[in-house]
């Protein structure tokens, strides 16, 4: 299988390449990431918060939504990138609305909720393991890795939020601050891959999940009062211009599925 690692384009690698319904991890993966996790953050405060209709009513209809989109990528036959991308938007948006009203409404407050969350994740993530055998993005091929992986997706999604507003609201680092300290975070994940030996699926998954704490801060950033450090934009423009961002940055440079791993 030594030309389809290398990206030949002979019929054999072709079936690999459409039993995966996952993008290849490349800059532009990341950079579309950050985007769409910032959008979740101003499109899920425009619904629960600009339209007034609360974190419980908001997280349905974004947990209805993030569903049909898994129902759909899952019936899907092969790579289809804005279906993919609007599955991860329905992760960020309902992960944002649940976040807040399990740490808000509930009052479980943010460490608690990122703990929660946290145990959860691990859980999930251990159960992928033994069940398949490996939780590396390029063998997701099955529906039941398929599932696995969104679940994992969606309580990360939420775990970040929690954790966005814990270091700029609770630890007083603000939305700069913390933007700072997870902009670092990644920053050394990225030098690890390169220069050291630990894990690439351990290191991947643990960029996915520091993307979304660093998107939350900034889509709070965007959005939030003045005197509390935001920008004070509008959060039903400041969600249509990142919006225009990702799907451009889905058009050009993310339309290449990840190839399996032998």
């Amino acid at each position: 299988m030594k030309n389809a690692r290398a990206g030949d384009t002979s019929q054999g690698a072709d079936l690999h390449e459409d039993s995966i319904k996952v993008p290849a991890i490349t800059v532009a993966f990341w950079i579309i990431k950050i985007l769409a996790t910032t959008f979740g953050e101003t499109a899920g405060d425009a619904v629960s918060m600009s339209l007034d209709l609360g974190y419980l009513t908001s997280t349905v209809i974004f947990a209805l939504a993030f569903m049909a989109f898994v129902v759909a990528q899952t019936r899907a036959r092969s790579f289809h990138p804005y279906l993919y991308w609007s599955t991860i938007i329905a992760t960020t948006t309902v992960g944002t609305t649940l976040a807040d009203f399990l740490t808000r409404s509930v009052g479980i407050g943010y460490p608690g909720g990122a703990l929660i969350l946290m145990v959860m994740l691990g859980l999930t993530l251990y159960a992928w393991k033994r069940t398949l055998g490996s939780t590396s993005v390029t063998m997701v091929m099955s529906a039941p890795a398929e599932m696995y992986y969104w679940l994992t997706i969606m309580v990360s999604q939420t775990l970040g939020t929690a954790l966005g507003d814990w270091t700029a609201d609770t630890a007083g680092l603000g939305y700069s601050g913390s933007a700072l300290v997870f902009g670092s975070a990644l920053a050394i994940i990225a030098v690890a891959y390169y220069r050291t030996k630990i894990a690439h699926t351990a290191l991947f998954w643990a960029a996915f999940i520091l993307t979304r704490p660093l998107g939350a801060v900034i889509g709070d950033f965007l959005d939030k009062p003045i005197d509390h450090g935001g920008l004070a934009l509008s959060r039903y423009t400041a969600s249509a211009v990142i919006f225009v961002l990702i799907a451009g940055g889905i058009h050009f440079f993310s339309r290449r599925p990840a190839l399996r791993q032998h």
